[in-house]
């Protein structure tokens, strides 16, 4: 395998690698990079590790944090253990972060698996979760513009990620923390702390969240917690280190430790994951019945990820790949094609099954080409197997681009589209109705059942402490409700209330809601 150096881009002479060294240490030290950087200027071979870690405390305009750089430090150390290359950041303005994201833009090249952690103030503004740099302004009620522009944004971190073909993409927040702009004797930014659930990210992504949807993340446990490091990331660092777990298991035994300690303050934190892994991803070790089974010599300390299946992917230079999103419906699957730039046709197929169809085109105008906008949708059947979708567009100078693989698993999709309906619809969950008593029902959620592992209730209890039992899910035809099907439950005529907790598919966890039967609804 040739290796190039990443410092200079291209092999060079040693003296100018030497001064292009020298110079990318001087800009990174001005953005608060710690100084433990040498792995950038080694050579280095597709298929390495990269991480990138940020950690800001000295917030200018909103509460300072006491232990966010101490996390980044702390998860510095344990992914260099993991063989990373790791950039360390502190206290990073607007510039400085947006300089900073460029300089891990550049580590990464095809192949490769990346890291990105974050510990610091977060924010949701409509479903949008914004890393919030040391310079944010104090924004009031009405001022959301100003925090976006002012922030970064999270899904564009795994965009930038995916346009470097990272195979794996890997992204902890620990950010989980109280509303920051809430002032006394002002309205606030709307916003209840916590961060969104990350629900549609592409394949070869994994993410963590401190803590679940509008929960927030404790700092410590109590006033004699000497720990350096936040309840959460001072459990994921030694999970991770663990030999033998892979990624779905660090997140499941972080998420149990950090809740068991969170209960012991009467604090409600569950930790939660978004995988969209198509194989297990081991950054200790492999697991030990693999080892036990293979026929190579034993692995070293800290063993490559495991191989995959990487579909064949476009010219390097093109950015464009569509992303696609699957919706189910009675009459099958519809799906909808994304693209970043304009184009002026659309083909696809399923990969290996002949020649492209074209997708047609709507009777609307695209503004930016002054032609007819291609339809960016298709449908498949309901019993549409998994497979790979082939996507290719004509952009605006008349050339082909693509084709672009796309992945369709149709349980990963339902379950998906299904869990994104369920955090839209969340007040619809549950409905009272006087008929000769005080029934509830739970219609919404069996009709969305695909997407639910475990539903807890809490009759006059703030607290869900008995599962309701759903039907089994049926991929056939996932929405059906038939007869026969429970669809209510019978309550004393006494109860005020009902709180509702989900356990998704995923092994993620909703916000616990609250229903009152005061709010009685005959719909």
């Amino acid at each position: 395998m040739n290796c190039r150096s990443k410092i200079g881009g291209r092999a060079g002479s040693a003296t100018g690698n030497f001064a292009m060294t020298r110079r990318l240490f001087r800009i990174l030290a001005a953005l608060g990079l710690a100084a433990g950087l040498s792995g950038f200027a080694a050579p280095a071979c597709a298929e390495k590790r990269v991480a990138l870690v940020v950690g800001n405390n000295d917030y200018k305009n909103v509460p300072k944090l006491l232990k966010a750089v101490n996390d980044a430090r702390t998860m510095g150390d344990t992914l260099k253990q993991l063989g990373f290359s790791v950039m360390v950041a502190e206290n990073q303005s607007r510039q400085q972060f947006s300089e900073t994201l460029l300089a891990f833009d550049k580590a990464i090249e095809p192949g490769d698996t990346a890291f990105f952690f974050y510990a610091g103030h977060g924010f949701e503004i409509a479903g949008q979760n914004y890393l919030l740099p040391t310079d944010v302004p104090a924004a009031t009620e009405g001022q959301e513009e100003l925090v976006r522009d002012a922030s970064i944004l999270a899904d564009r971190i795994v965009e930038r990620l995916q346009n470097k073909k990272a195979r794996t993409s890997i992204l902890v927040f620990d950010a989980c923390r109280n509303n920051p702009f809430e002032r006394k004797g002002t309205r606030a930014v709307a916003g209840a702390g916590g961060l969104a659930p990350m629900t549609q990210l592409p394949e070869g992504v994994f993410s963590v969240f401190s803590a679940g949807p509008r929960q927030t993340a404790l700092d410590r446990l109590s006033n004699d917690d000497a720990n350096p490091n936040s309840v959460f990331t001072r459990t994921f660092a030694k999970e991770l280190l663990k030999p033998g777990e892979n990624l779905v298991q660090v997140a499941q035994r972080t998420r149990r430790a950090v809740s068991e300690l969170a209960d012991t303050v009467k604090h409600r934190q569950v930790p939660v994951y978004f995988d969209q892994m198509v194989d297990d991803v081991f950054l200790s070790g492999l697991a030990k019945d693999t080892a036990a089974r293979s026929d190579d010599p034993p692995p070293t300390k800290l063993a490559a990820l495991p191989p995959v299946s990487v579909p064949q992917m476009p010219k390097e230079e093109t950015l464009n790949a569509p992303i696609a999103s699957f919706s189910r419906h009675n009459g099958g699957w519809s799906v909808t094609f994304s693209f970043a730039d304009p184009t002026l046709g659309i083909s696809w197929r399923i990969a290996g099954t002949g020649d492209f169809r074209e997708t047609g085109f709507i009777d609307t105008l695209d503004p930016r080409t002054r032609k007819r906008m291609p339809n960016p949708s298709i449908e498949l059947p309901p019993d549409a197997q998994a497979g790979t979708i082939e996507v290719r567009y004509v952009d605006q100078s008349g050339d082909m681009q693509g084709p672009f693989p796309i992945r369709f698993d149709p349980e990963a999709a339902l379950i998906r589209d299904q869990r994104k309906i369920l955090d839209m619809t969340s007040t619809s969950w549950l409905s009272f109705r006087e008929f000769n008593g005080l029934l509830v029902y739970y219609t919404h959620l069996v009709s969305y059942r695909c997407a639910i592992r475990e539903v807890r209730i809490g009759i006059d209890s703030a607290v869900p402490n008995q599962v309701l039992k759903m039907p089994p899910c049926d991929m056939r035809d996932p929405s059906a409700v038939s007869a026969g099907m429970p669809l209510y439950m019978k309550l004393a005529p006494s109860t005020k209330s009902i709180s509702v907790e989900l356990t998704y598919r995923d092994g993620s966890v909703s916000e616990i809601k609250s229903f009152r039967s005061a709010n009685r609804s005959n719909n």
